[in-house]
């Protein structure tokens, strides 16, 4: 079964085509801005070098957030309109989750939401041991400490502001989720009739009061 998969929520511009679970053919693109201008030609060339056309995808696969409010709507809007124009039912993978894939025991995803907050959620083995949250860094600590069970990996683009308060966790301060990792949560993810972006505050710019 292939899968596109779509990641722009983060620090990287990411586009893989997968076939059960195996990476047939990638691109990864370090960038804060800009994801709206690159994702197409990305995807388009990854395509072709794979000798796929978008007509034979399965599934088109989006990660949905938490992350920066104009990636996440870019890489949805791209993947809803792969999907329409292919056929592909659509599918979503959280942000927090894709960071933490992969890792043996007790890991968290963290985001810097800015102002002194973290988006953050803690697994084991892959499976949730918390909601997706956004929570002060302080709370952010006490969750952590409340369902960790042994050695605690932090893992994301936030990771380093709770190093200090969790000194013996190991830290991977990655800007955006490993797009090998991406793909066997691809694996697994089913269609959504109603994808929607999760964005866990609201966006901070504000239409002017007419």
């Amino acid at each position: 079964m292939t899968r596109l998969l779509i990641d722009t929520c983060l620090g990287a511009c990411q586009v893989g085509l997968f076939d059960g679970g195996q990476l047939v053919a990638g691109a990864s693109e370090p960038m804060e801005r800009g994801h709206q201008e690159r994702l197409a030609p990305m995807a388009g060339d990854l395509m072709a070098r794979a000798g796929t056309a978008f007509a034979d995808l399965a599934l088109v696969v989006v990660t949905i957030g938490p992350g920066s409010f104009t990636g996440l709507r870019v890489g949805l809007a791209f993947a809803r309109g792969v999907s329409l124009a292919s056929g592909a039912p659509l599918a979503g993978i959280g942000t927090l989750a894709a960071l933490a894939a992969g890792v043996v025991g007790v890991a968290a995803g963290v985001i810097d939401a800015r102002r002194g907050q973290v988006y953050v959620q803690a697994f084991e083995e892959g499976r949730p041991l918390t909601e997706p949250d956004i929570l002060p860094l302080a709370e952010a600590v006490a969750r952590l400490r409340g369902v960790r069970r042994g050695p605690l990996a932090l893992i994301g683009p936030g990771a380093a502001l709770l190093a200090e308060a969790i000194p013996d966790a190991a830290v991977d301060p990655r800007p955006a989720p490993d797009l090998a990792a991406l793909g066997r949560l691809a694996e697994s993810a089913r269609p959504a009739a109603d994808l929607r972006p999760l964005y866990l505050r609201p966006p901070d710019a504000r239409p002017m009061a007419s």
